[in-house]
């Protein structure tokens, strides 16, 4: 059987683990409070109403299309292709390709830094093959302008932070609504992890302080895997209502 990801593919492990697949998404939650085609997600409400909600079905898909043989995966392409053509053409034009890329962007970026915090530093071969996987998922759903190879990836990423970034109401109402569904203590956490991972520019923008407690959080967290406590841990530290689903994303 083809899978869409070799079978010894860095991505499956950064994919396999609930911890990192968090880490990627609380980074890209601060940055795409910022972008400037945030007003998509806004225009079907979803987002707004229940960002935590969003998280899990965007987590569906990308653990969908890494883990899946590769029909299957190309299946699930195509349906969330499918998706966000039919929310073109309720609101009546398009979403910019620059928009696209910018997600494509985030993934790739944030489980390099999520796996680099939490395990190791990455190899070069190691980054071109997360680059090469999301640049397969960015061709699937036929994405102009892509870059070639990971280097050419550094370069676009970098100007796409410079250029597709800004404070914006949809900024302040994302962060509002995070700390609503997550509490004091759970938002708190969330703040420091993503000031932990975003680039410099993401953190100026947002006016990130330097982080104060994560770290040593994240130190006691990795002592508690080596001793098989980490789900426990997990259950204190995760939202109730979402305990259930997180504690799942471990392959």
């Amino acid at each position: 059987m083809e899978y869409f990801t070799h079978e010894n593919s860095i991505v499956r492990r950064i994919w396999g683990r609930g911890d990192t697949i968090l880490f990627i998404f609380a980074g890209a939650s601060a940055e795409f409070a910022l972008n400037k085609a945030v007003d998509w997600l806004y225009y079907t409400g979803r987002l707004p109403s229940d960002p935590l909600g969003r998280l899990f079905s965007t987590v569906a898909y990308a653990r969908k299309i890494v883990f899946a043989e590769k029909q299957a995966a190309h299946n699930a392409i195509d349906a969330m292709a499918a998706i966000h053509s039919g929310v073109e053409q309720a609101r009546g034009y398009s979403i910019p390709d620059w928009a696209y890329r910018d997600v494509l962007f985030m993934l790739i970026d944030y489980s390099i830094r999520s796996f680099e915090v939490l395990e190791r530093k990455l190899t070069a071969t190691e980054k071109e093959d997360v680059f090469t996987v999301f640049y397969r998922v960015g061709a699937r759903m036929g994405l102009k302008g892509l870059p070639g190879n990971y280097a050419e990836w550094e370069v676009m990423r970098e100007s796409h932070i410079k250029e597709n970034l800004q404070c914006s109401p949809y900024t302040a109402d994302l962060f509002k609504q995070y700390r609503k569904h997550l509490g004091f203590l759970r938002y708190k956490l969330l703040v420091e992890v993503q000031t932990l991972l975003v680039p410099q520019h993401v953190k100026e923008l947002l006016g990130f302080k330097p982080v104060i407690i994560i770290k040593p959080v994240i130190s006691f967290y990795m002592l508690s895997r080596k001793l098989q406590l980490d789900r426990l841990l997990k259950a204190v530290l995760l939202p109730p209502l979402y305990r259930k689903e997180i504690l799942a994303l471990d392959n």
